[in-house]
């Protein structure tokens, strides 16, 4: 854990639940399959969702040229991006002390556009982090499609995880109510391949097939 955390990543309400190390902050943003983007443009504030993808100390995210947040980014905009997993519905046997389980991540800073070689093995992180093993099976883009394309990359430096495990927190008065209480716990479960149906009748690919995200901490 950080010796010292700055003032606004640190977690105020249930600080037990704060998480710093590094660890934790990648395994969830790895886990996640996108993320929510926070900004302020002319003093409107927006919360836009997009795919990401973590390579070491850095957060890529993508999206067009055209689109406002991406403009909006490309200017030097301070951006708040968090990431959640949800991980079951905790059950109280009080409706006060209903709850989830779950890991989120929060990453603040100041975003910066990239160019060439950095901004295609982005695009290929971003696929990847998606659909492992997705990115050499496809037509690569090309000069038009990487004009049409923007990243931008944003330190790890300040982030902050926040994470629920465990029981639901019934009041000790409420132990002996005859009323249900435990855990829900949810998980990513794919279902069957739907295959396009101008595809004609190519094997479906075994990364497809074996697709599957973490393991929820519940289960």
């Amino acid at each position: 854990m950080k010796e010292e955390v700055e003032d606004s990543l640190r977690v105020r309400r249930l600080p037990e639940r704060g998480r710093y190390d590094r660890e934790t902050i990648n395994a969830i943003l790895d886990e996640a399959l996108f993320c929510h983007i926070g900004f302020v443009s002319n003093g409107q504030p927006f919360v836009i969702p997009t795919l990401h993808a973590r390579v070491g100390d850095v957060l890529y995210v993508h999206g067009s040229q055209a689109s406002r947040m991406l403009r909006q980014l490309r200017g030097g905009t301070e951006v708040c991006v968090t990431a959640t997993i949800l991980d079951g519905v905790v059950l109280a046997r009080s409706a006060f002390n209903h709850s989830m389980n779950y890991r989120s991540v929060v990453v603040l800073g100041v975003a910066a556009e990239v160019e060439g070689a950095e901004k295609l093995e982005a695009l290929r992180a971003v696929a990847e982090h998606v659909m492992p093993g997705r990115w050499d099976d496809v037509r690569q883009p090309n000069a038009r499609e990487l004009r049409a394309t923007s990243v931008l990359r944003l330190s790890l430096d300040r982030a902050s995880a926040k994470v629920r495990t465990g029981p639901p927190k019934d009041d000790d008065a409420d132990i002996d109510l005859p009323i249900w209480a435990g855990v829900l716990p949810l998980r990513l479960v794919p279902s069957e391949p739907v295959p396009d149906a101008r595809s004609g009748s190519p094997t479906v690919p075994g990364y497809v097939r074996g697709w599957r995200r973490g393991e929820s901490p519940n289960r």
